[in-house]
């Protein structure tokens, strides 16, 4: 789906968007009166510095807010913007920046939900998708961690091997059902039904804790760690 196509089939009474260098920006209508702020990228847009901070600042606005609307992160961009200038101005804090933002923003009562309807890619989905409170994606999407070519240079093993590794498990694996396997991405949408009714839903569940390492162990991506995960905090606690 398209960015109007989603648009349109979340908010049929309505949303407000601005649009600047592939960020975007705005509040959608929900019901009764009801609203979401909108934030995110658009159009395979590369994450840089400059739309780390300015993302960045919107969010602490609205976290700073005490009426606790949720946030809506649209998300289609490439990977981050990796030119000589955002690398030697410290590309890696600011995405880490604004990972922390939306965490704050949760922790201050704003859910934040990601909505990768397009593609995402390495520091840029870890900073936005992956650092929501709870992540939905539309069929076609596409992220990817790393690529498999990408993982070679970085463990030097060859790539005949990490597509044997990547048959075999979710986690070597980049796409969509390997990420919905793991327990990063929560649930897939279906285009053909009103996107609306899903979001209603969703919002309609409490927020809870981080279930994305239970939702991995179900769906055997990652069978290994909520059970490491249970056991570091009983260590933690048996320490406290």
């Amino acid at each position: 789906m398209t960015l109007d196509e989603t648009l349109a089939s979340l908010f049929p009474a309505g949303y407000q968007l601005r649009s600047e260098n592939g960020r975007i920006a705005g509040q959608g209508e929900l019901c009764n009166g009801r609203r979401i702020h909108l934030l995110g990228l658009s159009h395979g847009v590369e994450l840089g510095i400059d739309d780390a901070i300015v993302l960045s600042g919107q969010l602490l606005e609205i976290s700073q807010t005490s009426d606790k609307t949720p946030i809506l992160m649209l998300i289609d961009s490439s990977s981050q913007r990796m030119t000589r200038r955002d690398e030697l101005l410290g590309l890696n804090e600011y995405l880490a920046h604004l990972a922390k933002v939306l965490l704050l923003a949760e922790h201050a009562g704003h859910r934040t939900i990601g909505l990768l309807y397009g593609g995402s890619a390495a520091g840029a989905f870890i900073a936005t998708a992956l650092a929501t409170g709870t992540l939905i994606a539309l069929p076609g999407a596409h992220p990817a961690v790393m690529d498999l070519p990408s993982m070679a240079r970085v463990t030097k093993l060859s790539i005949g091997l990490l597509r044997e590794k990547a048959e075999a498990t979710p986690v070597f694996a980049p796409g969509l059902d390997n990420l919905t396997r793991m327990g990063a991405v929560y649930e897939i949408w279906d285009p053909e039904r009103p996107l609306i009714n899903q979001l209603k839903a969703l919002l309609a569940r409490p927020a809870g804790d981080d279930i994305r390492d239970i939702l991995g162990q179900q769906r055997y991506g990652r069978p290994k760690a909520a059970a490491i995960a249970a056991q570091v905090a009983r260590l933690a606690d048996s320490d406290a």
